[in-house]
C-alpha cells in the first residue's frame, strides 16, 4: 500500500478529534459498500472496518444524509462486528505472521486491541508473535499499551525491555512523561530494580535523549520508578553536560529583556520589540513619572498597572497559561507529569517583570526608599484605615544585613502574612495569641478568600473543553474559510467578519451546529454571530488564564456566569488565588505541584543553600522574593476592595 492509500484510510482518533470529519465521506462509502456475504480477506480492509464500527456507533455519517439514509447505514455496525471478530477469532500459530505482513503503522494499536480481545495471544505462542511483530515494525511502545499482549508474554517482554538502555524510555513515559496517549503496562516482572538499572544505564548512555534524562533530573522520587536523591543528581549533571555541549555546537537565537530610565520621556512606558539582531523586549520607562508617583499607594499601583502583574480582572498575568504554548511548544519537547509546563510567553514575562522590579527596586532606593517597608504599610496601616483590618504585621529585613539573610527574612515574612490573611478570613479578625500558636507550611493554593465563589473556572465535562477549543484555539477546525477569510482563532473569525453558515465546509458545520445548539453562537439568517458577549469574555479568561474572577464582572456578566454553572459548564471555587496563581508561587517555593522548580523557599528556610553560592545568586532570589511579595499584595487588595464592595452594596439594596 503506497503513503497517499494509508493516509486515506479510516482511521477513529476519538468522538472530539478535529481529523475525525475528513473521514466521514469515505465512512458513509464503506458502510454503503459492505456485504456481510462478501467480506475481504485483507487484514488492512478488516481493520478499516473495525474503525468505520466506531463512526457509525457514534451517528458520524455525512451531513446530506437522510435519516433513511443514516439508518441504513447504522444497520451495518452489528454486521461490521461479526465480519471482525470472525477474522480475529481465526488467526492462530499457522497464519499468525503472514497475517501480521504489511499492517500499516496507523493501526498497530487496533490491531493489537483485537488480538487481545479475540483472544489470538492465548492461541499463538511467544516465538511466533514476538518476531512477527517486529518484523511487521510493531514497536515495544505500541506493545506496552496491550494490557493482554503484556500479560500473555511477561518474561518475553521484560527481557526486551531489559536488553537495551533504550528500554528505560517505557519507564520513564509510564512514571514521568506527561500526555502519553493511552495507558503503558509492563510486565509484572519488571521490578524496581529493574527500573532502577535501567534508568542508570540510560542516563550513562550516549544514545540517551537530553529530554527523558531532564524528566528524571526533575523527577519526585518514586521507588516503583527506582528513582531516589542520587539517579536525580546524576541525572542533573548530565543533563547539565548535555546541555553545555549542545550550546557550544549551536549558538540559537538571542533573545532578552532591557529596562531603561528615560529622563526626557513623557509617556509612563514605551515598549519596544527589537528584532535587528534575535528578539529584544526593550521597556523604556519615564523618570519624571516614577518621581511623581513616590507615595506608598501609588508604588504599588506602578506594579499593579505600569508593569502589568495583574490583568483587568485582578488576574496575576505571572504564571504560566496553557493559552500561551505556541503550536510547536504543545507538539514539540517533552514534559514531565510533575513538571510546570513553561512556554516562550512565561519566559519573557518572567525575565522583564524579574528586571522591572530589580530596576524599581534601585530606583526606590536612590529616592530613600525601601520597597519592604511599602509592603509593611500595606499590612500595618493601610489594611486598618481602609479597612478596618487590625494586627497585620510585616517586618523589613535589615538592610544592612547579606542577601542571603534578607531572602531568608522575606520568605519567612510573606509566609506570615499568608497565614495571618487566612486567620483573618476564617475568624473576621486577627488573633495576635493564635498566630502565635504556629501553624504548617503555607499551601498558596489553600489560602482563603473573603469572598465566596470567587472565581469561575471549567467544569470536568469535556463539553466547555470543546467550546473552549472550537473559539479560542489556534487550531480550532473554526479559524479558516478560504485564503481571505481566516483569523487566529474561531472567535474572531466571526468578531471581524461576516461569515454565513454555507460558507464553512461540510467537515466543519457539525462542530458550528454544536455551537448554535450550546446557544454560544447563531445564525441570523446572514451570517453566524456571537449570542453573548458577557458570555463569551468569559469563555476567553477560562482559557486564556484558566479562571473567571466572578466579582470583576458586570451584572449581566454574572448573570451569565451563574447560568453557565447551571448548565454544568463551569463551577464557582473561593481562594485567595486562583489554581493558576497557587501553582504558580508552588513552582518557585516548594515542590508541592510540580517538581522541575527552584523551590526557593524550601531551599533557604531550611539552610541548604550556603553563603557561598554568591552574591548575584542571592540578590536574584531576593528580587524573585520580593516580585512574589509584591503580587501577595496585590491580590490581597484587590479581595479587600472586591469584599467591601459587596458589603456596601448589600446595605445599600
Amino acid at each position: 500500500m503506497g503513503e497517499e492509500d494509508e493516509a486515506w484510510r479510516v482511521r477513529f482518533y476519538g468522538a472530539h478529534d478535529m481529523a475525525t470529519g475528513w473521514f466521514v465521506p469515505r465512512v458513509g462509502e464503506l458502510a454503503q459498500e459492505f456485504d456481510p456475504k462478501n467480506v475481504s480477506a485483507s487484514i488492512e480492509d478488516i481493520l478499516e472496518l473495525h474503525n468505520v464500527q466506531q463512526y457509525l456507533e457514534h451517528g458520524f455519517l455525512p451531513i446530506g444524509y437522510s435519516e433513511e439514509e443514516r439508518s441504513q447505514a447504522q444497520s451495518r455496525i452489528s454486521e461490521i462486528r461479526g465480519a471482525v471478530a470472525r477474522f480475529f477469532s481465526a488467526i492462530d500459530n499457522t497464519n499468525f505472521a503472514a497475517m501480521m505482513a504489511g499492517v500499516s503503522r496507523c493501526y498497530h494499536r487496533d490491531l493489537l486491541d483485537l488480538l487481545g480481545r479475540y483472544k489470538a495471544f492465548e492461541r499463538c505462542d511467544s516465538a511466533t508473535v514476538l518476531p512477527a511483530l517486529i518484523a511487521a515494525g510493531v514497536q515495544m511502545g505500541e506493545w506496552l499499551a496491550s494490557k493482554k499482549f503484556v500479560q500473555a508474554y511477561d518474561a518475553e517482554v521484560r527481557g526486551e525491555l531489559l536488553a537495551s538502555p533504550r528500554g528505560a524510555e517505557q519507564v520513564i513515559r509510564k512514571y514521568l512523561q506527561a500526555g502519553v496517549r493511552g495507558e503503558i503496562h509492563l510486565p509484572a516482572s519488571f521490578t524496581p530494580a529493574d527500573a532502577r538499572e535501567l534508568l542508570e544505564a540510560y542516563v550513562d548512555s550516549e544514545s540517551a535523549n537530553p529530554n527523558y534524562v531532564g524528566l528524571i533530573a526533575t523527577a519526585k522520587e518514586n521507588r516503583e520508578a527506582g528513582i531516589d536523591a542520587k539517579l536525580k543528581l546524576r541525572a542533573k549533571r548530565r543533563s547539565e553536560e548535555m546541555t553545555a555541549k549542545l550550546f557550544a555546537e549551536n549558538h540559537g537565537l538571542k533573545t532578552g529583556c532591557e529596562v531603561r530610565i528615560s529622563g526626557s520621556q513623557k509617556e509612563p512606558v514605551v515598549f519596544e520589540l527589537d528584532t535587528s539582531d534575535g528578539l529584544i523586549s526593550r521597556y523604556t520607562y519615564s523618570r519624571r513619572w516614577f518621581e511623581e508617583t513616590c507615595d506608598n499607594p501609588s508604588i504599588l499601583n506602578n506594579f499593579q498597572h505600569l508593569f502589568e502583574f495583574v490583568d483587568r480582572q485582578g488576574l496575576l498575568t505571572l504564571p504560566s497559561y496553557p493559552a500561551h504554548l505556541g503550536v510547536v511548544e504543545r507538539i514539540i519537547g517533552t514534559t514531565g507529569k510533575t513538571e510546570y509546563k513553561v512556554s516562550g510567553v512565561f519566559r519573557a514575562h518572567d525575565m522583564s517583570t524579574r528586571l522591572q522590579t530589580s530596576m524599581y527596586h534601585f530606583f526606590l532606593e536612590s529616592k530613600g526608599i525601601d520597597l519592604e517597608q511599602v509592603v509593611s504599610w500595606f499590612f500595618e496601616k493601610y489594611l486598618v484605615e481602609e479597612f478596618g483590618a487590625a494586627n497585620f504585621s510585616f517586618t523589613p529585613s535589615d538592610k544592612a544585613s547579606s542577601y542571603l539573610q534578607r531572602v531568608r527574612h522575606l520568605f519567612a515574612e510573606m509566609e506570615s502574612v499568608a497565614t495571618q490573611f487566612s486567620l483573618f478570613v476564617k475568624d473576621g479578625e486577627l488573633d495576635r495569641d493564635l498566630l502565635a500558636m504556629g501553624s504548617e507550611q503555607v499551601r498558596y493554593r489553600d489560602v482563603p478568600s473573603l469572598l465566596g465563589g470567587k472565581y469561575v473556572y471549567v467544569s470536568e465535562g469535556e463539553e466547555t473543553a470543546s467550546i473552549l477549543n472550537l473559539l479560542f484555539s489556534d487550531q480550532s477546525g473554526l479559524n479558516y474559510v478560504n485564503e481571505s477569510l481566516n483569523a487566529d482563532n474561531g472567535a474572531r473569525l466571526l468578531l471581524e467578519n461576516q461569515v454565513a453558515y454555507d460558507d464553512f465546509e461540510d467537515y466543519q458545520k457539525p462542530s458550528l451546529d454544536r455551537l448554535i445548539k450550546l446557544g454560544v453562537v447563531e445564525d441570523n439568517g446572514t451570517h453566524i454571530q456571537i449570542v453573548s458577549t458577557e458570555q463569551l469574555l468569559i469563555l476567553r479568561a477560562l482559557f486564556t488564564t484558566q479562571a473567571a474572577s466572578y466579582y470583576h464582572l458586570s451584572a449581566a456578566g454574572r448573570a451569565e456566569a451563574d447560568a453557565m454553572v447551571a448548565k454544568g459548564w463551569a463551577k464557582r471555587r473561593s481562594s485567595l488565588l486562583t489554581e493558576a496563581e497557587g501553582k504558580y508561587f508552588n513552582y518557585f517555593l516548594n515542590n508541592v505541584d510540580s517538581s522541575n522548580g527552584p523551590q526557593l523557599r524550601n531551599k533557604y528556610l531550611h539552610g541548604s543553600q550556603a553563603n557561598g553560592d554568591g552574591h548575584d545568586a542571592h540578590f536574584n532570589t531576593y528580587i524573585t522574593a520580593l516580585r512574589l511579595t509584591v503580587a501577595l499584595v496585590i491580590k490581597m487588595n484587590d479581595d479587600f476592595c472586591l469584599s467591601a464592595h459587596e458589603s456596601s452594596s448589600r446595605d445599600n439594596s
